[in-house]
């Protein structure tokens, strides 16, 4: 078993990326496999290196040890590149030109509603003929789409499908074309500022860190549809999926970074212990 925790260096881990980690690297551990640390730090304006040192300290305090080199996600921009490039000459990409609020637009017409999928609003498809590649022509500096009904054609959407062995979700999933192409849409593979996106980051990272079970939270669940698609479209291996509760506020909200109270160095500085953090996340 090989497993990974795989954090962004934009802010504070709190006790949600605590728990995440801690189940990814127990997981591992009990099994006697491998437990690595990726940095998804493809968003260069809010990656800090002061906030990769601080996480890298306070995964350290929590008893956490990882397996070979730490992976950067901002040393594998070049392999991003190659791979939309082969997409884009197989006409399995398009340009998109639209703006947050074109898209917002488009999709709220009154004859249509606003479907949303695992990425916000499903893409209404503006640019899907406009954008597409011509013979020969270089991939474009803009953001990319995949065609997701050409993809379906092309990973033979009958076979594809998942292992699950999560609390709320335990089992095989098959993903079926039809919900993928209405539901999902072309979600962006690559972004004009990042060169990439998390979907396209995230699938090949994981295969070439040979990550045979991926562990993380519940709110990615609905995503795994795009992530096994790509795996399927780019011949990658469809590791074993375990998508894990999330810890809450009081108001039953998630925790994000922005909830500096419940930082981990915060519970550092008031003396608690990385046996008091496993007991305040259930663990």
């Amino acid at each position: 078993m090989i497993t990974r925790f795989a954090p962004s260096p934009t802010g504070p881990l709190h006790l949600g990326h605590a728990y995440a980690a801690l189940i990814a690297h127990d997981m591992a551990r009990a099994a006697g496999g491998r437990f690595l640390l990726r940095i998804e730090d493809i968003d260069r304006a809010r990656a800090k290196p002061q906030w990769e040192a601080q996480l890298l300290d306070d995964l350290r305090w929590l008893g956490i040890t990882w397996d070979g080199p730490v992976l950067r996600q901002s040393d594998r921009l070049p392999v991003y590149r190659q791979t939309l490039e082969k997409l884009w000459q197989k006409g399995l990409l398009y340009s998109c030109a639209c703006s947050r609020r074109d898209i917002e637009q488009a999709a709220s017409a009154p004859q249509e509603g606003v479907p949303l999928g695992p990425d916000g609003i499903v893409y209404p498809g503006t640019c899907r003929d406009k954008g597409r590649p011509r013979p020969g022509e270089a991939l474009p500096d803009t953001a990319l789409r995949p065609r997701m009904d050409l993809a379906a054609t092309a990973t033979g959407f009958d076979e594809t499908g998942f292992d699950e062995t999560g609390p709320a979700h335990r089992g095989r999933h098959r993903i079926d074309p039809e919900t993928m192409i209405r539901s999902v849409g072309d979600i962006v593979l690559a972004r004009r500022e990042m060169g990439t996106s998390y979907h396209l980051a995230v699938v090949l990272d994981d295969a070439a860190q040979g990550v045979t079970h991926v562990s993380r939270g519940e709110d990615l669940f609905e995503a795994t549809c795009i992530h096994v698609t790509l795996q399927r479209l780019l011949a990658l291996p469809v590791p074993v999926y375990h998508h894990h509760g999330l810890i809450r506020d009081q108001a039953g909200k998630r925790l994000a970074k922005r909830d500096d109270a419940r930082a981990l160095a915060n519970y550092r500085a008031e003396g608690a212990s990385p046996a008091d953090i496993r007991r305040l996340i259930g663990l």
